[in-house]
């Protein structure tokens, strides 16, 4: 699942559509897209996970699920869930997830304080709303996108080995220093994700995620397929970790 970096990476590259005509529309999406067709794209934006499409009136919002994947000037050989022509035959293409269309503007749905990437953040408001959930487990904490908007499973893991968390520690539990260093590190790492990400260079920086031995102390590392309320894979290390109950 394309997690917050890569979504900001996307908007980058698309950037250049905006304030274009949309010329032809194709897809197998379930929703209207063909009111697409005709209509200037206003801004290309993301909030967290989702990548935007805005036009007058409405936006398009896309998530791309576990599995989802973009072209921009190219295509793959698999079906578009929505694709988008320009003029010179510049094209953008979305594959494998979901799309739906908005009423309204992005800023009536979406607060920008919460996305991790985005210079409206705010750190305090991600404490209160963590301190409404003490038996919440860190994965889940930092995996819950009305938190930190943009967090990953990658990112989850690789936070939480970075400040010495086990996976299952309570919201709750975690001292005052430890609750700051969760808040700190899932925008901190997720800047750096986004550089590795654009060096093509990120695999070589986990120290936890995909691993089987930890980069600190040697000591092989705990893996579950499915942990927390959000069932992801989870990899931590049970000598540096610790477990806050």
């Amino acid at each position: 699942m394309p997690e917050g970096p890569s979504i900001v990476i996307l908007r980058e590259q698309a950037a250049g559509f905006a304030g274009r005509r949309v010329l032809r529309v194709e897809g197998n999406s379930k929703q209207d897209i063909g009111r697409l067709a005709n209509r200037t794209l206003r801004a290309v934006r993301s909030w967290g996970k989702h990548f935007l499409l805005e036009f007058d009136g409405f936006f398009v919002r896309v998530h791309f699920l576990l599995f989802g994947s973009s072209r921009i000037n190219e295509r793959k050989a698999a079906p578009v869930r929505l694709g988008l022509g320009f003029s010179g035959g510049e094209e953008l293409n979305l594959y494998a997830c979901s799309v739906r269309i908005v009423e309204g503007a992005p800023e009536e749905v979406y607060d920008w304080r919460g996305d991790v990437l985005d210079p409206a953040w705010d750190r305090a408001l991600a404490r209160r709303k963590l301190k409404r959930h003490p038996q919440m487990l860190a994965a889940d904490a930092l995996l819950d996108q009305d938190i930190f908007a943009g967090v990953g499973n990658i990112i989850k893991n690789e936070v939480l080995h970075r400040i010495r968390v086990h996976p299952e520690s309570r919201i709750g539990a975690l001292p005052p220093r430890k609750l700051s260093e969760l808040i700190d590190q899932a925008r901190e790492y997720s800047f750096d994700f986004l550089r590795w990400k654009r060096a093509f260079v990120l695999k070589k920086h986990y120290q936890v995620h995909t691993k089987t031995v930890c980069p600190r102390d040697g000591e092989r590392l705990q893996y579950r397929k499915q942990l927390g309320r959000a069932q992801r894979h989870a990899f931590w290390c049970a000598a540096c970790q610790r477990l806050y109950e």
